[in-house]
């Protein structure tokens, strides 16, 4: 392709370019076609603008939270951020900084929630928890597979979740896994494990048959007494 890639893609960029050739997908995607790439990118731009208008309003909202704020208030301010920070790890460009905004937004509320809380050991050691459960799912979202498959609108089809995570990085595997219960990846691994027996009979694409042991082992440790 002539058009350039993005240095840092958004999600569905990052996904045409899974798709490039790739003879694992329904749908592979034409490296000929440019215009695709140009699409993509188009769209990657219009979520990028949106969040940021976005982002200003949550900020807004925070700002203006009184001293007494009704609890609902806050946690639908506190649910509306958390969303805000997954949408921001799938979005294209350098996000670090508005993550790290939403980061601090978040703290803030969580001091309000705790201030709520008194001196309430068991509602403190609940937060405790959702911080934890909270640092954990920042973490995988730094992963931008787990961030493109925890879109609301994953550019990632239903069908095109097995080839997708055959053709992932192990670190990257191995994040989107946690996302998946054992029957969830028990018809993953039968569905992959099918596609290339199907496409890749000579083993030719050794990475991708890597990338099916690596969910059969995770399957494995799923359900200990199938294996």
């Amino acid at each position: 392709m002539k058009v350039p890639f993005s240095d840092r893609p958004g999600r569905h960029e990052r996904h045409l370019r899974r798709r490039l050739g790739s003879a694992l997908f329904p749908r592979p995607a034409d490296p000929a076609d440019e215009s695709a790439l140009v699409e993509a990118q188009r769209l990657d731009h219009e979520e990028l603008v949106a969040f940021v208008a976005e982002l200003r309003d949550a900020v807004r909202a925070a700002v203006q939270l009184r001293p007494q704020e009704d609890s609902d208030v806050i946690l639908a301010l506190k649910e509306r951020l958390d969303k805000s920070y997954e949408r921001a790890c799938g979005l294209a460009e350098d996000q670090s900084g508005n993550k790290a905004a939403l980061r601090r937004l978040l703290d803030v509320i969580m001091r309000t929630v705790r201030t709520a809380a008194g001196a309430d050991p068991m509602a403190h050691a609940e937060l405790d928890q959702e911080d934890e459960a909270r640092a954990a799912h920042h973490a995988l979202l730094e992963h931008a597979l787990v961030a493109d498959l925890l879109d609301p609108e994953s550019p990632i089809a239903p069908d095109e979740l097995a080839p997708t995570l055959l053709g992932e990085s192990p670190e990257g595997l191995a994040a989107a896994l946690q996302l998946f219960d054992a029957s969830q990846l028990e018809q993953l691994c039968a569905d992959g494990r099918r596609l290339l027996e199907e496409r890749d009979p000579a083993r030719a694409q050794e990475p991708a048959w890597s990338r099916l042991a690596e969910m059969e082992s995770r399957l494995g440790e799923l359900l200990p007494s199938r294996h």
